[in-house]
Order: structure tokens, then sequence, then C-alpha cells
């Protein structure tokens, strides 16, 4: 079956990114696996993210006993610095 495709009309993208913020219930955060070295750090992070052309998205992942101030106060720091591909991952503890 022959198959034609049109280069110019299609866009693929060649890698998938994420960004994993783990909160833990001390609030200490994560990046990727690596300690946040606090609030300006975590800022700066964000404002990278947000100056790039395709944002790669944000999977933020508060630990089951972290308040939730401390996931609010990520989620208001990304949106204030134009993050806007960001959510909740494993959120069903914040449901109670």
């Amino acid at each position: 079956i022959p198959l034609r495709l049109v280069g110019s009309e299609m866009c693929i993208r060649d890698s998938y990114e994420e960004i994993r913020i783990e909160v833990e219930a001390d609030g200490t955060i994560g990046w990727n696996g690596e300690v946040v070295a606090g609030r300006p750090d975590l800022e700066r992070r964000l404002a990278t993210v947000a100056a790039q052309p395709e944002q790669p998205e944000v999977h933020l992942r508060p630990s089951n006993s972290v308040p939730y101030k401390h996931v609010a106060g990520i989620m208001a720091s990304a949106q204030r610095l134009g993050v806007v591909k960001i959510g909740i991952v494993g959120s069903e503890q914040l449901a109670n």
C-alpha cells in the first residue's frame, strides 16, 4: 500500500521530556531526583522551563503526608513564572 507523507505539514516530536518535582512531608523538594536548594533555586528552575518555546510537562508528585500548603506554593510559583504544562500526579491523598 503506497503511503504518502507530507513533510512540511507534519510535526512529530522527536523526544518527550518531563520534569518530576517531588515534595516530601517536611517540605523538601526534589527536581528529577535532585534535592532543590530552596525556593530561589526552585523558582530559577521553573523560570527556565517557562522560557522554553516548547515547555516540557511538569509532574508535581507530593508525598502522602505533605501539607497542601507546600503543593499550593509550588503551583503558585509555577503559574506566576509562566509554566503552563503542570499537573499533580498521585494526588489521591490530597482529596481527603
